[in-house]
């Protein structure tokens, strides 16, 4: 499913391009989240746990939890035989037609909340054209961070295009993140102004939460390229301060990496 997106970038999409990439452009380590395969399935979790193995120390697993009751046993059955390695969790909003809220997901919920795990959903614009936007708008998470003040929820792709919302998430929930990852995809004749466009209103947002202290990195590989991604948060019209607690300060802590 993400074949396009790495020729599209002239990648050839495997595990030594991204530690390559990564050492190239100075990226000490991240995360591994299962790609979608040919059918849109998840790579399993277990196969992604043994790509972080082999990347040596270079990336800890996040853990792709479908909307089924196994599933999120699974998943759970998962993290607690990689406890310590295992960073979160992520949910596919939009490519999967469930809301956030879904009972399905207490279990998981009650698990990251115990031991600080983040949970990360998919929000925004969906690679697929049938995607479910309705349930991948980021303000579907408003009343799970309601309800639930202590688990860490991560707003994948910064809720794009709604971005302004993502900022109100940010602004009134302290338990509310989101990265930047999988923003700036190919060219197009308006390629550059679309990158401007963007490094504005994530620095509005930026604004508009009080500060950039729960914006995270990300490239979303191969989605966006890693120079792509770097030249994004260069053009942040933010404090140099701000950019390194984007870059990584923001990430390690909250992924104790």
């Amino acid at each position: 499913m993400l074949r396009p997106y790495a020729k599209l970038n002239g990648l050839r999409y495997d595990l030594k391009e991204l530690i390559g990439l990564m050492k190239k452009n100075g990226i000490a380590t991240g995360i591994l989240m299962s790609p979608p395969m040919g059918k849109g399935e998840p790579l399993p979790n277990t196969k992604v746990v043994k790509l972080c193995e082999r990347s040596g120390d270079s990336l800890f697993p996040v853990f792709t939890v479908e909307p089924e009751e196994a599933a999120v046993r699974e998943a759970i059955k998962l993290a607690k035989a990689q406890r310590g390695v295992v960073k979160g969790f992520k949910i596919w909003l939009g490519y999967r037609r469930v809301f956030a809220k879904d009972r399905v997901f207490s279990l998981l919920y009650d698990y990251a909340e115990e031991h600080v795990l983040p949970v990360l959903f998919h929000t925004g614009d969906t690679a697929s054209s049938t995607g479910s936007l309705a349930h991948a708008h980021p303000l579907t998470l408003d009343e799970v961070a309601n309800e639930r003040e202590d688990l860490k929820i991560v707003v994948c792709h910064m809720g794009n295009p709604w971005i302004a919302d993502t900022a109100e998430l940010l602004y009134k929930h302290k338990n509310v993140f989101a990265d930047i990852s999988g923003l700036v995809v190919g060219g197009g004749g308006y390629g550059n102004e679309y990158l401007r466009t963007l490094a504005q209103r994530i620095s509005e947002a930026i604004y508009f939460a009080g500060g950039a202290e729960k914006i995270l990195f990300g490239t979303d590989y191969p989605v966006e390229t890693h120079e792509d991604g770097l030249a994004l948060v260069s053009m942040l019209k933010i404090a140099q301060a701000d950019k390194e607690k984007i870059l990584w300060r923001n990430a390690s802590r909250l992924y104790s990496l």
